[in-house]
């Protein structure tokens, strides 16, 4: 999905025009992006976290020559999925579930 289907989907669902709803989508991952770049955290409940993460430097291999090589300390960005989404997710696509890895998934305890 683009950003362009994006606005279309808030053009519809908002009734906007397009051009409007393509400004507001813009808008919005300015915002993101902006956040993000200042090293704050981005929490849509519901949704999930949004956050900016030190990676330490490290020592990888160039995949064609087996050789090390230093990897540089940098950033990434790490999205964590809020429960509502993660459950949502794992209740629409029961077929992945099946063959699943549910070690790092908690069990719920009977009530």
């Amino acid at each position: 999905m683009t950003r362009l289907d994006i606005a279309k989907i808030v053009a519809s669902e908002a009734n906007l025009t397009q051009q409007k709803a393509n400004e507001a989508v813009i808008e919005m991952l300015d915002v993101l992006k902006e956040t993000l770049e200042q090293g704050e955290r981005i929490e849509c409940r519901g949704f999930g976290i949004f956050m900016v993460r030190d990676r330490n430097p490290r020592l990888g291999r160039n995949p064609r020559t087996g050789e090390e090589a230093p990897i540089a300390k940098g950033k990434t960005i790490k999205f964590k999925a809020g429960k509502e989404f993660k459950e949502r997710i794992w209740n629409e696509c029961p077929e992945q579930n099946d063959s699943a890895d549910t070690s790092s998934v908690k069990a719920e305890t009977p009530a």
